[in-house]
């Protein structure tokens, strides 16, 4: 046998050994852009670098599916905003056809990792629209999600709670798929959006192709209402106050507050498994995690460091209270042997 073939066959048994050696495990999450893809692109890395598991990710993907999918035990991981677990819980919503007992027998086989800010729900447009803010939305067109999921009803939610507006009759929504979001912000399909958004956002900086554009902060006033304080006591859902300063935006975006600061719900959740995935796995993959939070993920994208990774405070991670979810046990370990302090309500 020549070298070349014995080198050949040296790398073909390595990765045959490698592969043999770990898990293969399957994730679904939202768009490859966004924070719930990057976190579960990143854990898919971190996992493999550690010698973990290899996952195989399927991005693009309806979170509201993803999350019965790993109740069912069909995928073994998926990125979640918390109010689906939820809604599951109670068979309403996106899974009113399961029923109530159902439903709730599938939340209870969900379990977190680790948790994260997904976004800041918020409104921007372009200047050229000539919207003049959260007062200016009346009778318009707005693009607020893709046709079913959290998006969409955060979206409409926040628009009722600043506004008073109800899709229909005060403004006419756009729903498409994630996939094509920026094209439908760039086509002239809307007049407006409200939409999750990062700091900074990768919509706004692709939409700045077509135009200048304007993001407005959640007013005060409502912010600190007890309209939003019902807003902000629903599973998923956290008050968010941004300095306009870290947003990330250079040339072409305008930021509009009151005080130099960007308020808005922010949608908080989590990277799920299965309650019935097995305790070494879990406590490995959530220490993968632990382990490269800034080298892997932090450095993904610009918007990465500020989405919380990392963070186990009750009032940033959204857990315990009415979200049903909890902290599996191998995750639970794994936390702790790192140093973290887990809330005895999330274990």
């Amino acid at each position: 046998m020549t070298m070349k073939s014995l080198v050949r066959a040296g790398i073909v048994a390595m990765f045959a050994t490698s592969a043999a050696a770990q898990s293969i495990l399957t994730a679904e999450t939202a768009s490859p852009n966004s924070a719930p893809g990057i976190s579960i692109i990143s854990l898919s890395e971190a996992a493999a670098k550690e010698g973990v598991a290899d996952i195989q990710v399927t991005a693009g993907q309806t979170l509201t599916n993803s999350v019965q999918n790993v109740a069912e035990g069909k995928t073994d991981i998926a990125a979640a905003p918390y109010i689906l677990p939820f809604l599951l819980s109670r068979g309403v919503g996106p899974y009113a056809s399961l029923g109530q007992e159902t439903g709730a027998e599938l939340a209870g086989q969900l379990a977190a990792l680790y948790t994260y800010r997904i976004s800041v729900q918020g409104l921007y447009a372009y200047d050229s629209e000539g919207i003049s803010g959260w007062d200016g939305l009346e009778g318009k067109t707005i693009f607020n999600g893709p046709p079913r999921g959290a998006a969409l009803t955060n979206a409409r939610l926040l628009i009722r709670t600043v506004t008073g507006l109800e899709e229909g009759t005060g403004y006419t929504g756009v729903q498409v798929n994630w996939g094509q979001a920026v094209k439908t912000i760039q086509d002239g399909s809307a007049d407006a959006f409200v939409l999750p958004q990062a700091f900074p956002d990768p919509r706004v900086s692709a939409g700045l192709a077509s135009g200048n554009m304007t993001v407005w902060s959640m007013p005060k006033d409502v912010f600190e209402s007890e309209a939003f304080a019902k807003v902000a006591a629903l599973p998923g859902t956290v008050p968010v106050t941004i300095p306009v300063a870290d947003a990330g935006y250079g040339d072409g975006v305008t930021i509009v507050s009151e005080d130099d600061m960007i308020r808005g719900p922010g949608t908080v959740g989590a990277d799920l498994v299965n309650v019935s995935m097995e305790f070494d796995t879990a406590k490995a993959l959530t220490a993968a995690f632990i382990n490269n939070i800034e080298s892997i993920y932090h450095a993904k994208a610009p918007f990465m460091p500020g989405v919380w990774h990392g963070e186990t405070d009750p009032a940033l991670t959204d857990m315990c209270g009415n979200n049903p979810v909890k902290y599996h046990p191998g995750a639970v370990a794994a936390w702790e042997e790192a140093g973290y302090t887990i809330p005895d309500c999330a274990k």
